[in-house]
């Protein structure tokens, strides 16, 4: 077998090929001479089947297979020999002429092919125990406790009809029967019996609310309104409507007493468990918002302290992928790049940016995991995919099964656990500082920085 670099050029390296077709021969012949073992044909008994006759049935298909298993073992011996570590799948490119091809087959020429690769480049890690880094703390309040508390409470509020002739007041109820019409016509799905809205809690479209502040029961009015530009159904986003709208029944809020009493109501056996569970479940939520500013803030200094060239096709595709998304949701809210102040060609630039960091990230979490032995454990995948089911309550099942039919599935379950696995080695091996921070501040930053790539 000859090997001939033809190109090195950056993490690209193109290389012919040529593979004599002895050898190539040889190895279909083996095979065939497996295959008399294993084949049942009609007329010969079990082994008897002659060579001859299966190159006769076979012969091709097996070069075939032949050819193809070669090609995959000799780009990989390539890619070992010389200490590559593949970006993607080597890309052959075989002779297009058919006689060319015909001869490769019948094994009278030499297998002769090119293969372009393109190469993860050697990345030289940083000192962890260098990185100094800040993780926000925020402590659950009294407040914090009384505030979720009351949203509980606002939640199970219980209302009672107003007395006749009575108008309805911002955070009543109002049970409404409603027709929409678009440009005169009645439009799929505008129309609608006894809905229950409480006033202010912004749960119809904009603008709808606010006009039915002052109706009364048996009262109807013309309710004129615009769907908003980023609506679900795309057909009526952004379109004016009218609402002739009918008020059966105004309900006003009642005081809601909070004590063991209400605590009972919500299963529980009174106030103060009431506030230990919202207490723990305000903690969990504190606690991840503090881990994802941690880890945010660890992958800018990873980001800081390995620049390298990434491979250009993983770039482009991870680009691709970013791009697809982006002006699938612009399409959807109807925006366009000037609505966000931009141009298309600084967007592309922007995004580009984004999937180089996220490609360079990838890599160096990969080769910190590998270099130190971290790995997921099938157990882990299992419980992960295990907690998936869980949420789709009488589809665990089916959740479960479609896991372990995909390992495409399977992989995006594991791409978290190991990150966060090797997220972990090094934070146990860099400087963490803790800053007490408000709770305010701490769900800015967070909010600001889940918008970012």
């Amino acid at each position: 077998m000859q090997v001939n670099e033809t190109l090195a050029e950056g993490l690209r390296h193109e290389f012919q090929i040529s593979i004599p077709a002895a050898e190539i021969t040889a190895k279909a012949d083996a095979r065939l001479v497996d295959l008399k073992d294993k084949v049942k044909l009609d007329g010969f008994r079990p082994g008897k089947v002659p060579v001859s006759h299966l190159k006769k049935m076979y012969g091709r298909s097996v070069m075939i297979e032949t050819i193809e298993d070669t090609i995959r073992d000799t780009n990989m011996q390539i890619a070992t020999d010389r200490g590559f570590k593949l970006a993607g799948n080597p890309k052959v490119t075989m002779p297009s002429e058919v006689k060319e091809i015909e001869d490769i087959l019948a094994g009278k020429s030499d297998l002769s092919y090119s293969v372009a690769i393109e190469v993860v480049p050697a990345i030289e890690l940083a000192d962890f125990k260098t990185f100094n880094l800040e993780k926000p703390v925020v402590d659950v309040s009294d407040t914090d406790v009384d505030e979720a508390i009351q949203r509980i409470a606002d939640q199970n509020r219980s209302y009672s009809a107003r007395a006749e002739g009575a108008k309805a007041e911002n955070g009543d109820r109002v049970t409404i029967s409603f027709k929409g019409t678009i440009d005169g016509e009645l439009f799929e799905a505008g129309s609608s019996d006894d809905v229950l809205v409480v006033l202010g809690s912004n749960a119809l479209i904009p603008g709808f609310e606010e006009q039915l502040i002052g109706i009364g029961a048996g009262e109807t009015r013309i309710v004129k309104t615009s769907f908003p530009n980023n609506y679900m159904d795309n057909e009526l986003a952004g379109k004016d409507a009218e609402f002739e709208t009918t008020a059966s029944l105004i309900e006003a809020p009642q005081d809601i007493k909070i004590d063991d009493e209400f605590a009972k109501l919500l299963g529980l056996e009174e106030l103060d468990q009431l506030k230990q569970v919202v207490r723990e479940q305000l903690g969990a939520e504190f606690a991840r918002a503090m881990r994802q500013h941690l880890k945010r803030a660890l992958l800018d200094r990873l980001d800081d302290t390995h620049k390298f060239d990434a491979p250009p096709s993983l770039v482009d595709e991870e680009f691709e992928q970013v791009w697809k998304s982006i002006t699938t949701e612009m399409e959807t809210n109807k925006k366009t790049f000037a609505d966000e102040n931009t141009t298309e060609e600084a967007a592309r630039v922007e995004y580009r940016q984004i999937a180089d960091r996220r490609v360079r990230l990838s890599l160096v979490l990969s080769d910190i995991g590998e270099k130190n032995g971290i790995k997921v454990t099938d157990d882990e995948i299992n419980r992960a995919v295990v907690s998936r089911a869980r949420q789709t309550p009488g589809r665990e099942k089916e959740i479960w099964s479609y896991y372990q039919k995909n390992p495409q599935a399977l992989a995006q379950v594991r791409a978290p656990l190991f990150e966060n696995k090797v997220v972990d080695f090094i934070l146990e091996l860099a400087t963490v500082t803790e800053k007490k921070v408000t709770r305010e501040d701490l769900f800015k930053d967070h909010e600001a920085h889940s918008a970012e790539a």
